[in-house]
């Protein structure tokens, strides 16, 4: 995984979130979602910082799936929001834009999705859940049939 951070990659111990005992955000989110068969290769913070300076900072991710599916899967979709999202709550911290390259174990895109910030932040106030989601799903653009 890269990240645009300061410091060694991976180490837990830079920037704010390191003094505070906490890991960086692009650390956490990798750990997370190993779980989920999603391999974070890479985060980039819109704002060229780590960890995010202020609420809405973009971030362009791209992450390897172990699946069989060829294409974007709104089950890989909603584990990489629920986690961001968790890890925001937990830091109180809102995520802004998100840019998001999929791609197989090999390396091929499979495909990209996106969410807007003004998305992340209507949720649960003018946005509902459900409405959220079928934003989010829309923006799906599969590589592959």
């Amino acid at each position: 995984m890269t990240d645009d951070g300061s410091g060694a990659e991976g180490d837990g111990e830079r920037g704010d979130d390191a003094s505070a005992g906490e890991r960086p955000v692009a650390v956490t989110l990798e750990n997370r979602l190993m779980s989920h068969g999603i391999y974070v290769t890479s985060v980039t913070w819109m704002d060229g910082t780590e960890p995010p300076g202020e609420d809405g900072a973009g971030i362009e991710l791209e992450y390897e799936v172990v699946s069989e599916a060829a294409v974007v899967t709104d089950d890989e979709v909603g584990a990489v929001l629920r986690t961001l999202l968790t890890i925001g709550d937990e830091r109180e911290w809102t995520p802004g834009r998100l840019e998001v390259t999929s791609l197989t174990t090999d390396g091929d895109v499979r495909g990209w999705w996106y969410v807007e910030r003004e998305w992340v932040d209507g949720l649960g106030e003018e946005l509902s859940e459900l409405e959220f989601s079928q934003r989010v799903l829309s923006t799906i653009k599969n590589y592959r049939d």
